[in-house]
Parts: structure tokens; C-alpha cells; sequence
């Protein structure tokens, strides 16, 4: 059952050095807190794991936290390119970053199979295209050959949502990415939540993780932050922009980290 605790404990009992760790959220409820804390704690040798890493990721990777990157598609939406990937990629700043790239409908395929404690999903896929299918299968049926990838089983699965209850059940809304298959697929999962409520109201097009697939909740308001929170607040379109200077040179992005990350207090 979920215990609804401090983000610093939080992060401090589930993750560890070298875990295979996803924080997932799409457009919104993307948890930059949670990451925040993950680079306060400074932990090391991550395995990252993310459909569509955007700046929180640049952020994790540029502090130094990650060995590697399973993805699909990277970057500072509407904006460019992530400097910290490119630097580690590119030069091996502040270490190596060992990329694993997918399609998306193989990531997706891969966290559906997680989800369902499967050792492998399946699609019609990568053909033609510069990506090579991890491994192929031949179906029992058709006799078809079709793409196979690994399923995503992290250590650890961080996700953001608006609320929870006091028994530990997460309700979240909006534009949803693959934050229950996160939750099912991890051996370990922690909620931020905006607040916990009595009782949760039912929505048109929420979902509700329940709290036996959750270990911990901490309540962090303005836990997605630059992100947006859907009927909490807006996406700070300025610090995207921003992001990209603040990144693009080691000294800027190193004094960043000191004042906004290292020098904070979790929640």
C-alpha cells in the first residue's frame, strides 16, 4: 500500500545507484521535482528510460546521474536540441551516455508488454527505416515475421498526478502518456501529487492507479513545473526557451544546477 511521504525520502528509499530508472509524463505531469531531488541525492549510474525525454532528462544526464538512454525521441519541445545529451553523447561530458533508440510504437510495444509482465512486446515495425528491430519472431499463427522488443521492467517508475486520496490512490487527467504502464511495468513506483484530497472525484477520461502498485507518494505542488499540471497551472513557455542558453555551455548549465537544484529544498 502507498505511504505518503517526503519527496527526499522518497527518492532516498526507492532509488538506487544503477537502477533502471523512468520518469514518464507526456506534454504535462512530467516530473521535474522528482528528477530534481534524483540529481540533490546524487545518484549515479542510471539506466534512463523515457519515450520522449525532453529538459528534465538534459538535466539528470548533465549532472552526471545517467550510463545510459533508452528512447525514442529527445529534444526541447518547440524549441531544439538537449546540449547535456548532445555533450555527453558527443564529447563524454560529464561521462559516456550509451544511447538505445527505438521507434516509438516500440517503446510503446515495450512498456505494453512491461505492463503486462510479459518478457518481450511485438509490432509490425522498423522496416525501411535506419533502426533495427532488436530481434524478430515468427508468428504461430501466420507464419509473419514481425519486430520484437525487450519489455521495460525499471527498478524504478516516477510519474506526476494532479491528486491522490489518503488511502493512496492516484488520479490523474489530461493528455496521458504511458504513466500506468510505467507504474504496472517498475518494481518500484512513486507518485508526486499536486494534493491529497478525501475522496477522489470521478473525470471524464481519468485514470486511477490504485495504491497496491504504488509505493510511495510525496506531495509536491508545482511538482511538473516548467511542464504544465492540467487544472492546476500553465507550461512555463518562457523557461523552454530559456533552457535552451541556460544548457548550451557547461559553465551556465553548472550554475543552474547550483542555484536552482543543489541549493533547494525537496518538498
Amino acid at each position: 500500500m502507498a505511504e505518503i511521504v517526503s519527496l527526499a525520502d522518497a527518492i532516498s528509499a526507492l532509488v538506487r545507484d544503477g537502477d533502471t530508472v523512468a520518469l514518464e509524463g507526456f506534454t504535462h505531469l512530467i516530473p521535474h521535482a522528482a528528477g530534481h531531488e534524483i540529481i540533490r541525492q546524487r545518484r549515479r549510474e542510471l539506466a534512463l528510460i523515457r519515450m520522449t525525454p525532453d529538459i528534465v532528462y538534459d538535466q539528470l544526464i548533465g549532472a552526471g546521474c545517467a550510463r545510459s538512454l533508452t528512447f525514442s525521441w529527445g529534444g526541447n519541445p518547440g524549441v531544439g536540441s538537449l546540449h547535456r545529451l548532445r555533450d555527453a553523447v558527443e564529447n563524454g561530458w560529464p561521462r559516456p551516455l550509451e544511447l538505445i533508440e527505438h521507434s516509438h510504437a516500440g517503446m510503446a510495444a515495450a512498456w505494453a508488454a512491461g505492463a503486462s509482465n510479459l518478457p518481450f512486446g511485438v509490432l509490425r515495425g522498423y522496416r525501411g527505416t535506419d533502426l533495427h528491430a532488436p530481434a524478430t519472431v515468427t508468428c504461430p499463427f501466420t507464419g509473419e515475421q514481425l519486430a520484437a522488443v525487450p519489455a521495460h521492467r525499471p527498478d524504478v517508475g516516477i510519474v506526476h498526478a494532479q491528486r491522490a486520496d489518503r488511502r493512496g490512490n492516484v488520479q490523474l487527467w489530461g493528455i496521458l502518456g504511458v504513466q500506468k504502464e510505467t507504474v504496472l511495468a517498475s518494481a518500484r513506483a512513486l507518485a508526486t501529487v499536486e494534493e491529497v484530497v478525501d475522496a477522489l472525484e470521478p473525470l471524464p477520461g481519468a485514470i486511477v492507479l490504485p495504491h497496491w502498485v504504488i509505493e510511495a507518494i510525496a506531495v509536491v505542488p508545482r511538482g511538473a513545473a516548467p511542464s504544465y499540471a492540467h487544472g492546476y497551472y500553465d507550461r512555463d513557455n518562457e523557461f523552454y526557451k530559456q533552457w535552451d542558453d541556460i544548457s548550451r555551455e557547461r559553465e551556465s548549465f553548472a550554475q543552474w544546477l547550483d542555484e536552482h537544484v543543489y541549493a533547494e529544498v525537496a518538498a
